[in-house]
């Protein structure tokens, strides 16, 4: 992975991830009833063998990780662009309406949740980077070019962020409300 951001080897992710970053061995056992049990484990499980077969060199593998990306765009309605970096902590809640572009970049503990839209412009090859414990709220969207989200920050629920956000902070977008009279 670029950016300073080092790839973790597979098992990894699927500890920390998919088993919840249990303090026992990993277990292949305990893995598989897990992903088969488990809808978010289902898919982290998929998508994180997909995201470690695109960075193979082989065309193969690369081929495989784009099938498997794509069956999990249709079974869980997430779509998570191979090349998007995401370090381990991942968590998705209630998973629907998902879309990470692939020019993103972000750390440790990332929380997100339905009918979220993080990317850049589609013009532009900028990063967007999201920063470690971050976590962000249904029917947000992040868009822009260059922007970066610092550490520790909150997005409130329909929040809109076309800038960057400084560590520590929580970030509400304001809605103004104007009742407009109906003509008859």
């Amino acid at each position: 992975m670029g950016d300073g951001m080092q790839r973790k080897p597979l098992k990894y992710y699927w500890q920390v991830e998919v088993l919840d970053g249990a303090d026992q061995d990993f277990s292949w056992v305990r893995l598989w009833r897990r992903v088969r049990r488990n809808r978010p484990a289902h898919f982290l499980f998929w998508f994180r063998l997909a995201e470690h077969l695109s960075w193979q060199r082989n065309r193969m593998f690369k081929s495989l990780a784009k099938g498997i990306n794509n069956r999990l765009i249709q079974r869980h309605g997430i779509e998570i662009m191979l090349g998007a970096e995401i370090a381990e902590g991942l968590r998705l809640s209630h998973m629907q309406g998902v879309v990470i572009f692939r020019t993103v970049r972000i750390g440790r503990n990332f929380t997100i949740r339905q009918n979220t839209t993080i990317g850049t412009d589609f013009k532009s090859d900028a990063l967007l980077i999201i920063g470690d414990n971050v976590d962000v709220g249904a029917n947000s969207c992040i868009i822009g070019s260059n922007i970066h989200i610092g550490d520790n920050v909150t997005l409130g629920a329909m929040s809109f962020v076309n800038k960057s956000i400084p560590a520590n902070q929580v970030y509400i977008t304001e809605k103004q409300c104007r009742l407009i009279p109906k003509s008859v």
